[in-house]
This record gives C-alpha cells, structure tokens and sequence, in this order.
C-alpha cells in the first residue's frame, strides 16, 4: 500500500512568539519534514493577519529550498487573483532552475486576507481577468505554450527551466474541480475548509470524469486534512474543542471561510455591504497516533487518493512538530511506502 504524506504549514503565531520566531520554527519544521520523509511541504499565503506569518509563499520557499536538499517545496498556495501570471511563472521558474524537480505551485482560489488587503494588492484596473483566464494563461507561461492569436505569444517567461513547477489547483467546491479538470493539473480538496462528504465525493467525481490531459497524463487528487495529533484522544479532544470554522455569507452572494469570529467579524465590517455569520466546529480529525492513523486510512479508501496533505492545527511549535513525528510513527508501524521525498 502506497500512501504519501505531505505538510502544509501556515507558520501560526503562538501565544508570545514573534513572527521572526514563527518563520523560524516553519523553517525547522521543513528540515525535520524532510528528515521524516514527508513527501511535500507547502507554505502559505495570508495577509493582514495577526495569527500566521505567512504572506509570501515564493519568497519563504527560496530560503526553505537552501536549508533542505530532497522534499518538494511548494506554495498552498498562491493567489493567483491578486496577480500578473506572467510574474508567477516568473518567480516559479527562477525557483526551478535553482531546485529543478523539487517545486511545487499550489494555486488558491480565496483572497487570502480582508477585503482592503485585496484593493491593496489589486488596484482597481488590474482586477477584471477571471481566475479561469487567468490560471490558462499561468499554465501557457510556465510551459512556453502562448498560442498565435494572444497578444502575449512570444513573451517568455525566464528563465526557462527544465523542469517547470509542478502546478496544482485549490479548492473547495465541485467548480474549483471543474477548473483543475479542464486545465489538465492536479486538485487539491481543502478538507479543513469544507469537510462536507457530499461536496467533497461530487468535486472529485467531477474532477476524475472531466479531467481533460494536458501536461499530466492522469488526474491526480489529493485531500488537505486538520489534524490534532498527542499522546492521548482526551488531550486531543480538548485541544479540538479550542477550533471552529466561521463561514461569511455576504449580501452579495460570495461566501468566505475564517477560523474565528473575530477574523469573521473584521471581514464583514470590512466588506461594507450586509453578511450573516454561519458557526461550525472546525474540521479536524484528533485524537492518539493510533486513532489518527485509522482516521486517516478511512479517509485514503473513502475518497480513493494515494497522498494526503496534512496541517497540524496547533499553534505551539513543540505540538507541530511532535504531532508529524507522531503520526510518521504511526504509519511506518504499518506497509505503508511512507518515505518518498525523492523531489520526483
């Protein structure tokens, strides 16, 4: 049985900790990763925030690429909205002529931050290609593929690596898998944000049946699941019992997804327009490494994926990193090809 973990970490603040030391602990966290044989590990992008450090993904991946030497290192993602795809493919393909093999570019579809974060990054004039155009377009750049008839075709963006990033698209809905399908890449299904089973069966029904091949012969699915992972199920319930997953429901018909009533509360008075406030208890799977792993076996058969993305949601450093170590346990107590963090 094969079944690959990787790790997405959104370098959280915890109580006291600075966000030079949140950064650090990511850092040591990646080297302990590869140590363990995770196959990826992902950063994050969040902005104006007061409870991760993460805000540039591209920028964090270069030093996290110098430290370590054989685990995939990649963003989880970048907000293609806010962005020029040609920059992206840019900044993507200098960091795969510095690792070829080794990077990974996750797309996110959410803002990513408050709204007067998102009119800081997008001035008004650039903010009118949709995400759809816009991920074509990123994927025609990252593999010099610009078509005739674009106004763009002979733009390259350099350097030209030998190996491209590996591109993979973000979700949480059955369109965010219709977009990875009909662009040829692997999806993402963000399990900690939507953990509905329903949802989650359409979206990869829907992924597998309309994956259109591009660059990637196959659909390639994979699932990002919360865990709480200690030495005991009563001291990862109570450690569970501290989350809750907020969704924003605007007048406008958009619907956001936070971590907390206060993240809610701010984005609503930021948006300037009416909004109701949808609480649920945060999608995580707790408990020991025992419990954990038969969790996590249920989830590989239930939606059929061979690699898991894990975020461990605890804010300490000491409780990350000791929930990865645990649930590595876990699995190399079973056959399971847990080590495979080659960079292939």
């Amino acid at each position: 049985m094969t079944l690959r973990f990787s790790i997405l970490d959104q370098s959280p603040l915890g109580e006291k900790e600075t966000t030079a030391e949140a950064i650090q602990h990511t850092v040591r966290l990646a080297k302990r990763a590869e140590e363990l044989g995770y196959h990826r590990f992902w950063v994050s992008e969040h902005h104006d925030s007061t409870a991760v450090a993460g805000s540039s993904p591209e920028v964090l991946m270069a030093y996290l690429l110098a430290q370590t030497s054989t685990i995939r290192i990649g963003s989880g993602g970048v907000m293609l909205q806010h962005y020029s795809p040609y920059k992206v493919a840019e900044n993507f393909n200098l960091l795969a002529t510095l690792a070829p093999g080794r990077i990974d570019l996750g797309i996110g579809r959410a803002p990513g931050g408050y709204p007067k974060s998102t009119k800081a990054l997008q001035p008004e004039h650039s903010a009118v290609t949709s995400l759809d155009e816009k991920l074509g377009e990123l994927v025609h750049h990252l593999h010099q593929t610009l078509p005739a008839d674009h106004p763009l075709h002979g733009v390259k963006a350099t350097p030209i690596p030998e190996t491209p990033a590996s591109l993979f698209l973000l979700g949480t809905s059955v369109s965010s898998a219709e977009l990875a399908a009909h662009s040829g890449i692997p999806y993402v299904f963000a399990h900690f944000i939507n953990g509905n089973e329903k949802v989650i069966q359409d979206a990869l029904h829907t992924y597998r049946s309309r994956f259109q091949p591009f660059r990637n012969d196959k659909p390639q699915a994979i699932i990002a699941i919360s865990v709480i992972v200690t030495e005991t199920d009563e001291e990862a319930k109570a450690l569970a019992a501290n989350h809750q997953n907020v969704k924003i429901h605007l007048e406008s018909g958009r619907t956001i997804n936070v971590n907390s009533l206060q993240a809610a509360e701010e984005y609503g008075r930021q948006a300037e327009e009416g909004y109701t406030l949808e609480v649920q208890d945060a999608q995580i799977i707790h408990g020991s490494k025992e419990t954990v792993r038969e969790r996590l076996l249920e989830f590989q058969q239930q939606y059929e994926v061979d690699e898991i993305i894990l975020i461990a949601r605890m804010n300490s450093y000491p409780e990350r990193l000791r929930a990865y170590e645990l649930i590595h346990e876990a699995f190399t107590e079973l056959p399971v090809s847990f080590i495979s963090n080659t960079g292939k």
